[in-house]
């Protein structure tokens, strides 16, 4: 009777075993909703259709594993850090901004470190990887290689020695009746005209301040010197003083003829100008009796994954996505920006690119962008007022004086 008693308890045992069993293997097999991403983008609003392509693959990617919704807005990568700042919670996941930001974004705690640093560094070149980098760390994803301008010009116009110096330039275009075009509402272009004279300009230890000697009256070049060779060029027929969308309208209704830009134009001016689009480094202008070459700012573009992402690891992912390899050749190809991917950056494509060629050429006489916010606006200020003329009539020396105050302001 007890071994009947037992073998009656062990079955009831198994079975029970066995629902318990049934239970779990059912539960393994139901459908587990998929997670929505939601990520807010932002570019550059001529990368819009680029990032969408991008967008599409990436999804197609990670099909089954979530579902995206990625929103696009435009913003231009200068002001990003401004911007972001503002509102940092919320703010964009994923955005595209100048390298000089890094620092302060990073010290704000807007951007983390990457986590798989080591990759990204065998990956890029390592320009871009330095400046993306602060203090030896990495905090944000290289894009470009190629932040920085030439010149632009049309080969129906200008010869080989034409575009050696300014003054050739404007009075090729003013005899054409076109014009020579460059941003003097920007300083970023307006340090062209400083860049290789002798005064200085830069960022100070504490990493928020500006040094400045734009103003110096000793020395071979002073700052007057360099505030009438601008008034002298802004005089000319043949120059107009237009921000970089401008430039390019002109450039297609055939207004303009040469011009200031980057590469993120070259695809369009090739559109524009067919086989007579060139591409060199910048020329020499006019400025205290002698001829000097012409400046620039060099840097590259990086993609930043913001701190407060409610979504941190698809909005890595996605960063990382947009900077691949085959997405910057993409990039290249779409828009003709010059990839900090190193495989990418060694195509045959890119090597033969004049656009690429002219900024490689322009590279000796570029410094790498390293300045405080309080820079922009004042020489902003000051360029606009040598672009018209100096309207005001104000002394040069006063006006150097109060931009170079303004720039140096703690």
């Amino acid at each position: 009777m007890k071994n009947r008693v037992h073998f009656l308890l062990l079955c009831v045992g198994l079975l029970l075993i066995l629902s318990s069993c049934g239970k779990q293997a059912s539960s393994v097999d139901e459908v587990i909703p998929q997670q929505t991403v939601k990520l807010t983008v932002w570019g550059a609003e001529e990368d819009l259709e680029l990032l969408q392509e991008i967008a599409a693959s990436f999804q197609a990617h990670y099909a089954g594993q979530a579902s995206f919704q990625i929103t696009f807005q435009p913003q231009g990568e200068s002001g990003c850090k401004d911007v972001l700042l503002g509102d940092l919670e919320n703010g964009a996941d994923v955005f595209t901004f100048a390298d000089d930001q890094v620092a302060a974004l990073a010290a704000a705690g807007a951007l983390d470190p990457i986590e798989d640093a080591a990759t990204i560094r065998a990956d890029n070149l390592s320009a871009t990887v330095e400046a993306a980098s602060v203090g030896g760390t990495l905090y944000a994803y290289p894009l470009t290689a190629d932040n920085g301008y030439f010149l632009y010009y049309n080969k129906a116009y200008f010869g080989p020695d034409d575009i050696q110096t300014l003054d050739r330039i404007l009075a090729v275009a003013g005899e054409a009746g076109r014009q020579f075009s460059m941003d003097w509402t920007s300083a970023w272009y307006v340090y062209a005209f400083f860049g290789n004279t002798g005064l200085q300009v830069g960022l100070n230890e504490d990493g928020l301040t500006n040094y400045c000697t734009w103003n110096r009256m000793d020395g071979p070049i002073s700052g007057v010197d360099v505030a009438q060779a601008m008034l002298s060029i802004a005089a000319s027929p043949g120059f107009s003083s237009r921000t970089d969308e401008e430039f390019l309208r002109g450039v297609q209704d055939g207004s303009i003829i040469a011009g200031v830009s980057g590469v993120w134009n070259a695809v369009a001016i090739q559109q524009a100008w067919g086989e007579n689009a060139g591409a060199v480094k910048l020329p020499t202008f006019t400025c205290g009796g002698r001829q000097v070459q012409m400046a620039s700012f060099s840097g590259c573009k990086l993609i930043g994954v913001n701190a407060y992402s409610k979504y941190p690891e698809w909005a890595a992912r996605f960063a990382e996505w947009i900077t691949n390899e085959e997405n910057q050749r993409l990039r290249f190809v779409q828009r003709g920006q010059g990839p900090s991917n190193s495989a990418a950056a060694a195509s045959s494509e890119v090597q033969n690119s004049a656009a690429i060629a002219a900024l490689l050429e322009q590279a000796e006489f570029s410094q790498l962008q390293r300045i405080g916010g309080n820079f922009w606006d004042p020489v902003a200020e000051f360029a606009t007022s040598m672009a018209e003329g100096n309207p005001s009539g104000a002394s040069l020396q006063a006006q150097l004086d109060r931009m170079v105050e303004n720039v140096t302001a703690r």
